[in-house]
């Protein structure tokens, strides 16, 4: 059975034919746990082992347009850390050290690229207790998107790859032509998102098609969003098989975040 090999590449490497994909290795599952240790976000910093950025600064923009469903192909646990092998064959044909790629809507950086069709990330503590990643197990797919382009088409809207919080897959109803899916609304973000404006479910761009509340919610509060699914996002990503009870990663549009920011400075 075909593996995952190491091999050594140059940090980048021109656009080359995407190899074929293999069958991921068998491998034992490997439970990701972290200590908390605070802050708003899962921010880009766990692109490191050591919780400290790259001498390259590497921090992506992205456009929440999934280019390839990936899978994790092995996992293993650092002291404070946790490192992922993934294969994807399509973003990892031009990725080098350094590179940043959204795994589920997290900003992580390329540590390696294993056969030229799996790359490794480490992943920290904060960002393992803050988003879903924490709870993904060999074999799981994950959306994958390489960090936008200056020249790239702005298909989604901004997004920086900084999960805010995670939510709970609380119903989907199916249709002809798409899926209504509802999803917990965690009241620490619920003030930056609307009914018509841009979210973020697990690295996907969507649309908020409605907001409620549920009966045990606080007077006044929302704490549920729904997004509709057309096909192609049910075939290319991770949501087409998101059950009832799911935990997906969250990110609000950054630009609600500054405005309050700068009502708050001119209070």
């Amino acid at each position: 059975m075909d593996v995952c090999r190491r091999a050594n590449f140059p940090a980048r490497r021109s656009d080359s034919a995407h190899p074929t994909t293999r069958r991921p290795p068998s491998a034992a599952v490997v439970t990701l746990r972290g200590t908390p240790t605070g802050g708003n976000s899962a921010r880009c910093a766990a692109c490191s082992a050591t919780g400290t950025e790259y001498a390259t600064g590497s921090h992506g923009m992205f456009t929440g347009i999934v280019e390839e469903l990936g899978e994790i192909v092995g996992t293993e646990q650092l002291v404070d850390a946790a490192r992922l092998t993934i294969r994807g064959p399509l973003v990892t044909s031009d990725a080098g050290h350094g590179d940043s790629i959204a795994v589920n809507g997290v900003c992580l950086t390329v540590v390696e690229v294993v056969n030229g069709d799996c790359f490794t990330v480490d992943v920290m503590a904060e960002t393992l207790n803050r988003s879903g990643i924490g709870k993904l197990d060999t074999g799981a797919k994950v959306n994958l998107e390489r960090a936008a382009a200056l020249n790239s088409r702005l298909g989604g809207h901004l997004v920086q790859g900084h999960v805010d919080g995670t939510g709970t897959v609380l119903s989907r109803k199916p249709s002809e032509n798409w899926d209504v899916v509802r999803i917990s609304l965690p009241d620490s973000i619920a003030r930056y998102v609307v009914e018509k404006g841009s979210i973020t479910v697990d690295g996907v761009s969507l649309t908020v098609s409605g907001l409620g509340v549920s009966e045990a919610a606080e007077p006044g509060a929302r704490d549920w969003f729904e997004v509709s699914l057309i096909p192609t996002t049910l075939a290319l990503t991770t949501l087409g098989h998101a059950a009832v009870g799911t935990t997906v990663n969250l990110e609000v549009d950054v630009i609600a975040k500054y405005v309050e920011r700068l009502q708050q400075r001119g209070a």
